[in-house]
């Protein structure tokens, strides 16, 4: 049913808990999963003039957090015996480079963690997870 599977993660533990269940699914299924991690190209310019130097700090740290999150969800993915794709999307909107990550690759699923805020917090930070869910026209499973 489910043979490929897009995750999408930030790194956090949210996004690790969602890692296990996409890895869980994809080990029932005979399936694959591609792990996505979203970047903001570079989120500063608006703030002044370009700064190489800003720049490529701002670039290497992205990769180095991208980079820690691919290498940790890929010993999880070696434990359970299934592939595992990483993908870095440079995009600004968030939501909008995980939609487009599933579509490249074409995934039946999007897995994405949620934080579990609510009320205020949500309002203010707003969610992700709810956005995905809400725009996507592939199935979506929010794991808590």
């Amino acid at each position: 049913m489910f043979k490929h599977i897009l995750l999408a993660t930030d790194g956090s533990s949210s996004a690790e808990h969602a890692a296990q269940k996409a890895l869980q699914l994809a080990r029932i299924h005979g399936g694959q999963v591609t792990a996505a991690f979203v970047v903001d190209p570079y989120p500063y310019v608006g703030l002044g003039s370009l700064n190489p130097i800003g720049l490529e700090a701002y670039r290497a740290a992205a990769h180095e957090a991208a980079g820690k999150a691919f290498s940790h969800l890929n010993e999880l993915a070696q434990a359970a015996g299934i592939r595992l794709e990483a993908r870095l999307v440079e995009e600004s909107h968030v939501v909008q480079g995980i939609l487009a990550a599933a579509e490249d690759v074409s995934a039946d699923l999007i897995v994405v963690g949620s934080h579990g805020r609510s009320g205020l917090k949500r309002l203010l930070a707003g969610s992700v997870a709810t956005q995905v869910a809400g725009l996507s026209s592939r199935p979506v499973l929010v794991v808590r």
